[in-house]
């Protein structure tokens, strides 16, 4: 068998591992959903029901706009917000342990950088904007800040519409857990940006190689390049 179909072969049993993984905590929010009914807890119903709604987000973004997402970005928010909406909030793990945001916010700020880093190189590669290196990185790095600010006002929805406490008020003040909170995404999505910047400069990145071939790979009408 060639080197490149068994590669290929490998690489479509590992995306089937990502998607199973991905419906098993999708299967595990229907089953909480059911146990919430039978106890008739309806907040928890209702953020529970929330957070299943999310995790089907990528496959309504991968549709509406034809654009391939990688499974195991799938897994990643799925994970994501099976862990902060549903662990976080229902089983109060943001109470039990005080890492538990620190965490998340880390993840999601790294995660963010690196779509961030994919946005703006599908519009370097397809000459819809001419930026150096160290722009696209920087632009990268706004985009996951503003990401991240976008879920601070999520929070803070969804304390005032449903009573949560997202924001952790009982620890200081909302406005200290949301700054702490946004500047570890910074970091998160400081060290994705600089791994785009180095990608973009040497041609090689542990971070982007894979990733950045794959997702051309399956989005080839992304790079047509403007004539």
């Amino acid at each position: 068998m060639p080197k490149k179909e068994i590669e290929n072969n490998a690489e479509e049993r590992v995306n089937k591992i990502y998607i199973y993984f991905t419906w098993f905590f999708r299967f595990a929010l229907v089953i909480a959903l059911i146990l919430e009914i039978y106890q008739q807890r309806w907040l928890l119903f209702f953020v529970t029901l929330l957070a299943l709604f999310l995790t089907f987000f990528p496959v309504f973004f991968e549709k509406k706009y034809n654009i391939y997402i990688p499974p195991e970005f799938h897994l990643f928010i799925t994970i994501f917000i099976y862990a902060s909406i549903y662990l976080g909030e229902v089983h109060r793990f943001y109470d039990r342990y005080w890492w538990w945001d620190s965490l998340l916010h880390a993840g999601a700020g790294f995660a963010l950088g690196i779509i961030g880093f994919a946005i703006m190189y599908v519009l370097f590669k397809s000459n819809k904007i001419k930026a150096s290196a160290s722009m696209i990185a920087f632009l990268a790095f706004c985009f996951a800040v503003a990401m991240g600010t976008l879920w601070e006002i999520f929070e803070f929805t969804m304390d005032t519409i449903f009573g949560l406490n997202m924001q952790k008020t009982h620890i200081g003040t909302g406005v200290t857990d949301t700054m702490y909170d946004l500047i570890i995404d910074s970091l998160g999505a400081l060290v994705a940006s600089i791994a785009g910047y180095f990608y973009l400069k040497k041609g090689d990145s542990r971070i982007y190689n894979k990733l950045v071939k794959h997702f051309e790979k399956k989005n080839p009408h992304l790079f047509k390049k403007n004539k």
